[in-house]
């Protein structure tokens, strides 16, 4: 009796998934080859099914400018479109950083946006 209750908890926990939430960092500073490789980083973990926290970092003079956090934010949103809806953006600066939570979208809601978008 035990032991098959144990078993059937066993088998239970195998077919579970947890989700991790992996985190990408960026600086407002930050190249566009670098940008573009994070966010292709952001990419292969949504498509893995994880959720992705984008912060930004700001130092010293960059605090005078989250423009150019949002503009960030903005690009980023835009490149994932087709993997990820928005869950929480901050509004403005949260101390010295802004953030970001993506969701993964399921493979049917990404194949019905690639139809939508024209893509392939």
């Amino acid at each position: 009796m035990r032991y098959e209750k144990q078993k059937r908890e066993r088998e239970a926990r195998k077919k579970t998934h947890t989700i991790e939430v992996k985190e990408v960092k960026y600086r407002p500073g930050i190249g566009e080859h670098d940008r573009d490789r994070k966010t292709g980083r952001a990419r292969m973990f949504l498509e893995q099914g994880n959720k992705v926290k984008v912060t930004i970092f700001f130092r010293y003079r960059q605090l005078r400018r989250p423009e150019l956090g949002q503009e960030i934010l903005d690009h980023v949103t835009e490149r994932l479109a087709d993997v990820s809806k928005v869950e929480f953006r901050s509004r403005g600066m949260e101390g010295r950083q802004m953030t970001m939570i993506l969701n993964p979208v399921d493979p049917a809601e990404r194949a019905a946006h690639a139809r939508a978008s024209g893509g392939s």
